[in-house]
């Protein structure tokens, strides 16, 4: 059964790098049924690795989730690991490519507590010398200090990096610079906001406020109704005021304290 897992997590290789999605997926369900009765941790980790990469090729990001939610507990196994012997591609030489890809999509979707959490696992060594991972590690910096136009300057490290970067990047850059944009500003014109949001055109921004942001109030600066319909730029947007929490010195406490003497003066008389 060894013997024919094996050759099945080969053909499953040629599959992913020849980038027959088809065909690759038909491998890889025999190969999940081997299994089954396997017991190789280094042959079930390949085949899962293969199963991400055939994922992301067809742009699905859930058969994606579920063959990393199998996957990430043999990486922490030693005979995973530490093993690179076998001839084909070994989980350990592709961990950090399978690793990186998983920070990308925690990143993408604002998981930064996970994505942190794996971080942990993730030696310094690593972290610092692999492509695979210091790729996702500094957009995630860039993100948090808003260096959003050096973002798509970076070259990404492997093509299979690509979904994510055309598909999920630019939406969590224009969310964060968004949720700033309401912090910083209680207006903005539309035409300030389309370009600090990377947006080509204002229709574009128009269509992610519709959808995002529709608690972003769109006026006319222009009292003529024709103006506003015809000029796009004179149009601004109004942010909702950013809700605050209570402080210390916005409780009425002269209220409290007058209410709690009037208590006790009640209580002292049923007394």
């Amino acid at each position: 059964m060894s013997t024919n897992l094996e050759e099945l997590v080969s053909k499953l290789e040629s599959c992913v790098t020849a980038g027959d999605i088809e065909g690759g997926k038909t491998v890889l369900n025999k190969a999940k049924v081997a299994l089954l009765t396997s017991d190789n941790a280094l042959l079930t980790a390949q085949a899962l690795e293969c199963g991400v990469l055939l994922s992301l090729a067809e742009g699905d990001l859930e058969a994606f989730s579920r063959h990393m939610s199998l996957l990430l507990p043999y990486y922490m196994r030693d005979d995973v690991h530490n093993n690179s012997t076998t001839t084909s591609s070994s989980s350990s030489s592709r961990k950090n490519h399978i690793l990186g890809l998983h920070l990308m999509h925690l990143l993408v979707e604002h998981r930064l507590a996970e994505f942190h959490s794996v971080l942990e696992v993730i030696s310094e060594r690593d972290a610092s010398t692999s492509p695979f991972l210091s790729f996702p590690i500094g957009l995630e910096r860039q993100l948090m200090v808003g260096m959003y136009d050096e973002i798509f300057q970076t070259p990404i490290p492997h093509a299979s990096y690509q979904f994510f970067v055309d598909h999920y990047l630019q939406q969590t850059v224009r969310d964060s610079i968004a949720d700033g944009m309401e912090v910083a500003f209680q207006s903005l014109t539309l035409q300030d906001a389309a370009q600090m949001m990377k947006f080509d055109t204002i229709a574009e921004l128009k269509e992610y406020i519709q959808e995002y942001r529709d608690d972003w109030i769109i006026e006319s600066s222009s009292s003529d109704s024709n103006a506003m319909e015809s000029d796009e730029t004179q149009q601004k947007i109004m942010f909702s005021p950013v809700e605050t929490t209570l402080t210390a010195s916005d409780i009425a406490a002269n209220d409290w304290i007058q209410q709690s003497l009037q208590y006790a003066m009640e209580m002292e008389r049923i007394v």
